[in-house]
């Protein structure tokens, strides 16, 4: 069938040029002129102007055209079927040509004309209106020199079908003349290089087609039909739908039938039995009114019920289709639908349409009465002045409106600043149709109702549709509710968006059908492709009883049919535990920062000053790193971090210890030089020699570290000796000899230092700094003998958190014992902060 309407194309075209306007003949030699050979008798309105628009519209649905033969000429066929909807849309471009005359800020000092034509819905007939738009319908016009001049139109908004748009694109696009259809959705359209001129306002197929797989994909409907009309509309829709739909692998087709046009009972019978035979429940539909009235008709007459219809937009809103007949069976439909607009004033226009205006466009059907246009329409329902769904007509109103911002922009040229040869402009006496073209291929404006119209560079505007659902009334009508819709956007790309409480399903549980040529298998069996099947069709058979080992990451599945990746588990800094434990780190920083500037601002106190102001410096650096140290412990054990949490553990542990101890060792030797004789002992503590003695200690601790990573280095390591299904990440000591050593050490200057504190206590008031070293150190023994036992036995993540815990908990019992005493001194009782104070056995016990 396809074939036969291409051929019958050219034949028809080959007839037309041979006679039509396309070919002229010069009255004489003398006056260069051109004549029509003959003329086309098209239904067809006019308005003059400074610029002329063409216009082309489904007025009439049929006609009756006489048998063609290379005899005769083409006799002109007769438009029967007077479409009210259609009529809407053309008196839409008339109304939106008048808006913009009417505005002062758009083409000021242009009048906008219009020239309509009815296509009958018939392609010979639309074909001759577009080729006498483009040639003028004058019998005879003088020619200017080179024959140069203005065109009959500047621009055409049309065709509303896709064959009849590629049939005048093909011819109109060698002349750069340009096009706007308003509801051409073949995708072959976006081929620049076909179809040069054409754009449009509507989605093309291409979207439409992605945005059914779409729905398809959300109600996992993976086994469907397909039915398209025997037309371009429909057979590229088919390719689209099939290649989009196997690269998406969103399911697959049940069948794929092509449509007839007019009556074909014979094979419309067969296409419903293919439908009835099949499984698939969903039914994908890329038709016309004339072929779903003809299908439905067959579906009825077989009652075929429980289907779920997807409708293309062609036919989504197609109100003939709501008969008592057919909703029984369509109710429950899906479909999409073109974007839904606002258009004030349109219904008043409409309103004030005179029969007298309109006779060429054949208002009266034959036996009708005529109209006197007398009568008030204001509170008839009718078709023609619905205008509470406008969707091509606000496609139309975008595309005029994209023509005459082209021409207001053309218009604003400045001369020696154009985009032409030269850097010349445009203007309207002498224009060539490709001109305007570049400036509508950069229009750009926004609609009354906030929609931004552009197009890209295949002639497209921004895609977006409204999913319509088909609710059947208690009444017996139907309403065409919006259930949602898919849009395009650039930062976001192609969504669906779905109101799915809203739709009505036309099944007895109320509920989306299921759509699959085989169920998911179940646990214990594996599908296999049935031969010479689509993939969505398998059957599921027993797994055989030789069970395979998982790999070392994965675990058993609990239907042990398929291995999964095991769950890891370290401390994290994202869980509860690490969280707290970071906190209490950051913290512990935070107050020694504070301390140390206290200490800094009242360094030239007393009580900064006694026992050697810089180890306290120096004690408080030392905590920092302790409290820093602990973040090592936390977060996805890698080689670095268990190399360094140790290191750094011990070495800064070392060096607040140290400070401590030499501290106590100051203490002692100061009481034994304010003895008689003994003032010879303090020459082995000055300043030098407390540096050099927590330097020779700290660097004691450094060679051990140092010794342990180039032995036996700690690395991270996957336990899952723990938990089967579990990988537990940690960090290995490499070298339990070398930890030993290290906290060995450690322990070996806390004693020491406990110690030594401890036979300072009794010391007089003055010198009462043994007490607290003595109650810190007993804290700090006290945490880390009871961190062995807890070490030992805290499996993964927990044993880092106790490290860390008794790092913490060690810190803060140095940080508040030493310097929580001095800071109240130096803070809350600044009276005790002098020499005298301090010294003074009677002001300390007071």
């Amino acid at each position: 069938m396809g074939d036969f309407l291409v051929k019958y194309l050219f034949l028809y075209v080959y007839l037309i040029l041979r006679s039509s306007s396309f070919f002229f003949s010069e009255s004489s030699n003398l006056s260069p002129s051109c004549k029509l050979r003959r003329q086309f008798h098209l239904n067809g309105m006019h308005k003059a102007g400074d610029v002329i628009l063409g216009g082309l519209f489904e007025v009439h649905y049929t006609s009756v055209f006489p048998e063609l033969t290379f005899i005769t000429e083409p006799h002109q066929p007769s438009c029967q079927g007077f479409d009210p909807p259609g009529f809407r849309h053309a008196m839409t471009m008339a109304f939106t040509i008048d808006e913009i005359n009417k505005n002062s800020n758009l083409l000021p000092n242009v009048t906008l004309g219009y020239s309509l034509y009815d296509n009958c819905a018939t392609l010979g007939i639309g074909f001759s209106a577009a080729l006498s738009l483009a040639s003028g319908q004058e019998e005879q016009f003088l020619l200017q020199e080179n024959c140069l001049g203005t065109p009959p139109v500047m621009g055409i908004v049309g065709d509303p079908f896709s064959t009849f748009s590629i049939a005048t694109s093909n011819v109109l696009g060698l002349f750069k003349l340009p096009i706007v259809s308003y509801f051409a959705t073949c995708s072959c359209l976006s081929d620049r290089q076909r179809f040069p001129s054409f754009f449009r306002t509507i989605p093309s197929d291409a979207f439409q087609v992605r945005a059914m797989i779409q729905i398809l994909k959300h109600f996992d409907w993976t086994w469907v039909g397909l039915l398209v009309s025997d037309d371009d509309y429909g057979l590229h829709a088919a390719r689209s739908f099939q290649f989009d739909l196997a690269q998406s692998g969103g399911g697959c087709l049940a069948y794929s039938e092509i449509l007839p046009w007019g009556n074909d009972p014979n094979e419309y019978k067969r296409i419903v039995d293919v439908m009835t035979k099949s499984t698939a429940r969903v039914i994908i539909v890329f038709a016309h009114q004339m072929q779903m009235t003809q299908l439905m008709k067959e579906v009825v007459r077989q009652n075929v019920t429980g289907l779920q219809w997807i409708a293309s937009e062609a036919w989504t809103l197609v109100e003939g289709l709501h008969t008592t007949a057919f909703m029984p069976y369509l109710a429950g439909t899906l479909g999409i639908a073109i974007r839904c607009g606002k258009i004030p004033g349109l219904r008043e226009f409409l309103l004030r349409i005179h029969p007298d205006q309109v006779k060429p466009f054949g208002w009266v059907e034959s036996g009708g009465a005529l109209c006197t246009g007398q009568e008030n329409l204001v509170n008839v329902e009718t078709d023609y002045l619905d205008a509470s769904e406008l969707r091509p007509e606000y496609n139309i109103y975008k595309a005029v409106y994209a023509l005459a911002y082209a021409l207001n922009d053309m218009l604003l040229c400045i001369p020696g600043k154009g985009p032409f040869r030269g850097q010349s402009c445009a203007t309207l006496q002498r224009l060539d149709p490709w001109q305007l073209m570049y400036y509508l291929e950069k229009v750009n404006f926004t609609t009354p109702n906030g929609d931004q119209v552009s197009f890209d560079e295949n002639g497209e505007a921004l895609p977006i549709y409204d999913v319509m659902n088909w609710l059947q009334l208690p009444d017996g009508r139907t309403k065409v509710q919006n259930v949602g819709e898919v849009k395009k956007s650039v930062s976001k790309g192609e969504q669906l968006t779905i109101d799915e409480d809203k739709i009505f399903w036309n099944f007895e549980l109320q509920e989306p059908p299921r759509s699959v040529c085989s169920e998911s298998c179940p646990p214990g069996t594996r599908m296999a492709r049935k031969r010479g099947q689509p993939i969505c069709c398998f059957d599921c058979i027993p797994y055989s009883l030789e069970c395979t080992s998982c790999p070392e990451d994965f675990w058993s599945s609990p239907q042990r049919d398929h291995c999964v990746p095991k769950k890891t588990e370290f401390l994290s800094y994202h869980e509860p535990l690490g969280i707290c434990l970071t906190t209490a780190s950051l913290l512990g920083t935070f107050v020694c920062a504070v301390v140390l500037g206290i200490f800094t601002y009242h360094r030239s106190t007393p009580i900064v000053r006694a026992n050697n102001s810089e180890l306290s410096f120096l004690l408080l650096v030392s905590l920092k790193l302790c409290f820093l140290c602990s973040l090592l412990f936390i977060g996805h054990p890698k080689l670095w971090t268990c190399q360094l949490r140790h290191a750094a553990f011990g070495i800064s542990f070392v060096l607040c210890v140290s400070c401590i101890l030499v501290k106590t060792m100051v203490v002692l030797a100061v009481f034994k030089a304010s003895k008689p004789g003994g003032g010879a002992s303090l020459k082995w503590f000055g300043a030098m020699q407390q540096r050099g003695t927590i330097m020779v200690l700290t660097s004691i601790q450094a060679a051990i570290c140092t010794a342990w990573l180039v032995s036996a280095s700690p690395a991270p390591y996957k336990n899952t000796q723990y938990h089967n299904d579990k990988i537990v990440y940690e960090c290995v000591v490499g070298s339990t000899v070398g930890f030993a050593v290290l906290l060995g050490y450690i322990g070996l200057l806390a004693t020491l230092s406990f110690l030594l504190a401890f036979l300072a206590r009794n010391l007089p008031d003055n010198f009462n700094e043994a007490k607290l070293i003595t109650f810190s150190m007993l804290i700090f023994c006290a945490v880390w003998v009871a961190f062995v036992p807890a070490y030992v036995n805290s499996p993964g993540k927990y044993a880092d958190a106790v490290e860390v815990f008794a790092i913490l908990a060690s810190s803060f019992g140095l940080l508040v014992a030493l310097f929580g005493p001095k800071c109240y001194i130096i803070l809350l009782r600044p009276e005790r902060n002098t020499k005298k104070a301090i010294m003074g056995r009677g002001t300390s016990k007071s």
